[in-house]
């Protein structure tokens, strides 16, 4: 069995990994749950921010199957904004494109004819679309795809088997922020990190991305900072600190839930904001403090709903293809 992945968590063609480290959180899930599906197989990995070559246009059409693995890749302007690179001979050469867990860039209008003969060239029209939220899928219907299903982002997918109990309720002693260096609001940014240093004994930062910890630093407040690297934040996840997780990085967050931490995702775009009214996921409007404070002062109880008949009938599509 051999797949094609479009790879968040690559950044161009010689495999650097992606700088904003929450792309390789997503490359995780997706490599566990293609794993789950197909078991051992060739994977052949490119980037979805550099246009394809020939080449591995070529690797993509003699591939059993082609993936996007997750992230804001679909957006309703093809023709001005590609966060998926690929030009229209391409996504004719490709044609059976799948998805796994994609979501849309930001709120937008509908997708105008451009981007609609793009993804009905580019994406197949036989297998089931996995998509990360409710809004995704509705734009994905309007551009004409009936076979899409809204599983949530495979990030979350091990949240459905977490015991309810596995999450605190009550405040812990010190807090772990992100803060986002695409998305800067300086004042709302220095009003959260202002009001975390007066609720927590410690405030533990971490830069998921490039420049974040250089623009933790222009804010000027004491925080005590991470390295940038996934080892960095997964030592400190496992060293059994007692900490909560506020901040604006939607994978940062969800991973602290994944590790039993309590975790408030500061909605900073359609992203978290949609996963909160789809699945539960637990978010704060961006300039809501009177919220913000209210949870931090707690208790609060963590209810992650997803959907696990959509997820399992995404994957149970593959299950013969996989065993053939």
């Amino acid at each position: 069995m051999s797949i094609f992945l479009f790879d968040p968590g690559i950044e161009d063609h010689v495999g650097t990994p992606s700088s904003n480290l929450g792309d390789l959180i997503i490359q995780e899930a997706v490599n566990r749950e293609l794993n789950s599906v197909f078991g051992r197989c060739d994977i052949h990995r490119v980037t979805t921010q550099s246009f394809p070559t020939p080449a591995h246009i070529r690797a993509a059409r003699d591939s059993d199957f082609i993936f996007i693995g997750g992230t804001n890749l679909l957006t309703s302007r093809m023709n001005k904004y590609r966060q998926w690179k690929i030009s229209p001979l391409q996504a004719l050469r490709l044609r059976n494109t799948i998805l796994l867990g994609v979501g849309w860039w930001q709120y937008q209008v509908d997708p105008n004819l451009y981007t609609r003969l793009m993804l009905k060239a580019a994406m197949s029209g036989k297998w089931r679309h996995s998509v990360r939220d409710e809004y995704t899928r509705t734009k994905l219907l309007g551009a004409g795809f009936a076979n899409v299903i809204n599983t949530g982002c495979p990030t979350t997918w091990p949240l459905a088997d977490l015991p309810p109990d596995r999450i605190p309720k009550s405040k812990a002693r010190d807090v772990l922020v992100c803060l986002t260096d695409y998305s800067k609001a300086p004042d709302l940014d220095s009003e959260l990190l202002n009001t975390l240093i007066g609720s927590y004994e410690n405030v533990w930062a971490w830069p998921q991305g490039r420049t974040d910890a250089a623009y933790l630093a222009d804010l000027g407040l004491p925080v005590r900072l991470l390295n940038h690297s996934m080892a960095s934040f997964r030592e400190f996840l496992d060293s059994g600190a007692d900490i909560d997780y506020v901040g604006t990085r939607l994978h940062g967050g969800i991973q602290c839930l994944l590790s039993g931490k309590r975790s408030l995702i500061i909605e900073i775009d359609n992203r978290a904001k949609e996963m909160a009214g789809d699945i539960g996921l637990p978010t704060a409007a961006r300039a809501d403090f009177e919220a913000i404070r209210r949870w931090i002062v707690g208790p609060t109880e963590t209810r992650i709903s997803l959907d696990g008949k959509a997820i399992a009938q995404w994957k149970e599509q593959f299950r013969n293809a996989g065993n053939r």
